[in-house]
């Protein structure tokens, strides 16, 4: 089941690029400024566009410790990041701005993304701390800010937290589709870069079948045809980067070997 956007491409793969931390943020590099993090993240996409991905969403994972509430100059500088690669971009890409679900609406609405990922339903205790997404606020301003076109998709199990709602996860997922509008849903594992158990990935699955069900975090070479035997599609940071580590360089030859093995299981 692909977007649209996607046209007949089966179980589409979206890449992520991870954008070095913004200003504010403890690990920013004030001397490097925002002209470094244009550069890497130039060199990321190059690499994963020539591997074959099918679309490409950016994220400040490098925002560490992370927010609820975005500053504004993260929400500045991320919208000046991915304007300035737009051009170099070849496939539809998306925006996700952890974790503030309005800020990740209003940078996708500011440079034309197709989709937002975001934890947008629920309620979770955190790294962060107690966790409450506003979800009715970001569909409203995706409305106002005349990008209705914009897909949601609603990581239902978030990472670095553990739900506080006491019902199953295909339960959750089902009614974050039929309460909250969600326009695709995705299963993550506990941490960035960590699978999602199969057997959520397969209870949700099971339960959703009027919008795609992703795999969201922890897929590799060694699990994607699984992943992929059950998912209508997948998203993929960690394991294209240099040694698998989240905070590196995307390896051209990763995606290259991953993207040639998804096209023997489409």
């Amino acid at each position: 089941m692909p977007f649209e956007f996607f046209g007949p491409k089966k179980k589409p793969v979206i890449a992520m690029a991870h954008i070095g931390a913004l200003p504010g943020a403890p690990l920013y590099d004030a001397k490097a400024g925002v002209a470094r993090l244009i550069e890497d993240v130039l060199k990321d996409v190059e690499k994963l566009q020539a591997g074959g991905v099918d679309a490409i969403m950016f994220g400040n994972e490098n925002d560490r410790p992370y927010v609820f509430s975005a500053p504004l100059e993260g929400i500045a500088a991320m919208t000046a990041v991915v304007q300035a690669v737009k051009p170099a971009l070849k496939v539809p890409f998306g925006v996700n701005y952890l974790w503030d679900p309005k800020a990740s609406v209003a940078i996708a609405a500011a440079t034309g993304a197709k989709f937002v990922r975001e934890i947008f339903t629920g309620v979770f205790a955190s790294d962060m701390g107690i966790w409450e997404p506003d979800c009715a606020g970001a569909a409203r301003l995706r409305t106002n800010l005349g990008c209705a076109g914009v897909k949601l998709l609603f990581n239902i199990n978030a990472e670095f937290a553990h739900s506080l709602d006491q019902r199953p996860i295909e339960l959750r997922a089902k009614s974050a589709v039929f309460s909250s509008l969600a326009d695709a849903i995705l299963v993550s594992g506990p941490l960035t870069g960590e699978p999602a158990a199969q057997s959520d990935l397969r209870k949700v699955k099971d339960a959703v079948k009027s919008v795609p069900v992703f795999a969201n975090t922890g897929v590799n070479l060694d699990n994607v045809a699984d992943v992929l035997s059950v998912a209508d599609g997948i998203v993929i940071g960690t394991h294209f980067k240099v040694d698998g580590n989240t905070w590196n360089a995307v390896d051209a030859a990763r995606v290259k070997r991953f993207m040639d093995k998804v096209g023997t299981l489409r």
